[in-house]
């Protein structure tokens, strides 16, 4: 449990006020209840708001990279940042154009255009997995139940259905209008500490003699295999629905590229920051039982009345930016990219209509997820590992008319890199993550299941000839 004064309680009321009464607002200025608008917000996304909207939804774990800069030192940057930066650059530059281009809505669109049904709603299913917002749903509660000393059941349910309920009423538009507000505060918050951090303890001679000698090394500690395997997982970006919706949504491909560029910069200056305060962590607070506790007790240590009240802010506001998009994406595929896709019968508004409830579900769902796997860095893991390697190659490719395979190989492709690296996952999870001795033969599970992904469309591409043309989705 921290301690707040009462100023902290008035900045963190006036927050969650401002966050619904934006989120609100922004479903009233919605122009119709079309599809196209409440998905896509009629794809009008400037430059300056692709980039605020983009830059906050991605950075959505907060406790994560202070979980994992506690336990590892700048390795986080190394795992967490570098890898990111790479595939958004190759995301921009590869693919940005191409998907506004396509003026789809969403990443099964794709795979139904490409290829069949079966294969869209396969990938459907993967995608649905993928964006579970179930990490960022129990940061959220573990923030609040700091906060407030409530259970973490209770946290869970409220922190969820603050951060989702007016996406109900508002779509894409909610999304957009609160993320462009809590991209200002997530830098306020980090802004913050790191001064008062300097200030009360020293600046890199106290890091330096403070911290252990491996959190001041790349690696961390940790083995070059799970290291790598953080780079594959980073593969995410490249299949990563709200990078693909936000492209969707963008005014022009030039719109959707020059932003992701300079969301890069923006990463890379918060990423500086977040690092920053994770090493203070360790240095300051070394015995902590629980090292996804890294930020919140430091901001304990360091911040007096205010400043706390701002930088948990930050925290709330980077986090509750990203569980709002990928609920909304999380939604839109189990509503409206399955649901409304196997239905015979379908209505004008029935793609609204089932994302909405969509919306429910999913966020049921996550926070069951988060009571079962209470660790964000586990969930970040299992996710990336299990469902990257399904969707990666038959996605990609079919932005490629010269790479694209037959429905067939490209369902095959899917369901064996997703079913061979659960299994592996399955087979070695009881070794815990990143004991890479647990698995068979000693390897991650994501390699075998991007490796036999690669192989069957490899092999079919060979075997098939060329890819049939596009269907309408």
């Amino acid at each position: 449990m921290i301690t707040l004064a009462p100023l902290d309680q008035g900045i963190l009321l006036v927050y969650f006020g401002a966050v619904l009464i934006i989120g609100f607002r922004a479903g009233r200025s919605r122009k119709g209840d079309d599809a196209v608008e409440f998905l896509l917000a009629g794809r009008s996304l400037t430059t300056p708001i692709f980039v605020m909207t983009l830059v906050s939804t991605w950075y959505g774990g907060i406790l994560g990279v202070g979980e994992f800069s506690y336990l590892y030192g700048i390795s986080n940057w190394v795992v967490q940042g570098l890898p990111y930066y790479f595939f958004a650059v190759v995301f921009a530059f590869l693919l940005a154009g191409r998907i506004r281009g396509s003026s789809l809505a969403t990443i099964p669109d794709k795979l139904h255009q490409s290829y069949d049904r079966k294969t869209a709603l396969l990938g459907s299913v993967l995608t649905f997995l993928l964006m579970t917002p179930a990490p960022y749903v129990l940061m959220l509660a573990v923030i609040l139940q700091l906060l407030t000393g409530w259970s973490l059941a209770v946290c869970l349910v409220l922190g969820t259905g603050a951060a989702t309920v007016y996406l109900w009423f508002g779509g894409f538009r909610s999304d957009i209008q609160t993320d462009v507000f809590e991209f200002f505060l997530m830098f306020v918050g980090f802004a913050v500490i790191i001064p008062f951090a300097v200030l009360k303890f020293g600046g890199i001679d106290f890091l330096v003699r403070s911290l252990p000698p491996l959190h001041l090394t790349w690696h961390g500690g940790n083995s070059v295999q799970f290291i790598l395997v953080w780079f594959f997982i980073a593969l995410w970006t490249l299949v990563d629905p709200s990078f693909h919706q936000r492209c969707y949504a963008a005014r022009s491909g030039r719109v959707a590229r020059n932003g992701i560029l300079l969301s890069v910069v923006f990463w890379f200056i918060f990423d500086a920051m977040t690092a920053a305060a994770g090493l203070y962590a360790r240095a300051v607070l070394p015995d902590l039982p629980r090292a996804l506790m890294a930020y919140p007790m430091l901001a304990e240590a360091v911040l007096p009345a205010g400043a706390k009240g701002l930088f948990y802010v930050g925290m709330l506001a980077t986090i509750m930016s990203t569980l709002n998009t990928l609920a909304l994406v999380s939604a839109t595929t189990l509503g409206r990219d399955i649901i409304w896709r196997v239905r015979a019968k379908r209505e004008p508004g029935d793609e609204t209509r089932w994302t909405r409830w969509g919306l429910v579900i999913s966020a049921s769902l996550s926070i069951v997820l988060a009571l079962l796997i209470p660790s964000v860095l586990q969930l970040w893991y299992t996710i990336g590992t299990v469902i990257v390697p399904g969707l990666l190659v038959p996605l990609v490719t079919s932005y490629f008319p010269r790479l694209s395979a037959r429905p067939g190989i490209a369902f095959g492709a899917m369901a064996s890199g997703w079913l061979v690296s659960l299994g592996w996952l399955l087979a070695g999870w009881s070794g815990g993550m990143g004991r890479t001795d647990a698995y068979p033969l000693g390897i991650e599970p994501m390699y075998p299941g991007l490796l036999l992904s690669v192989l069957v469309w490899g092999i079919g591409r060979l075997a098939g000839g060329a890819a049939p043309q596009p269907e309408p989705a």
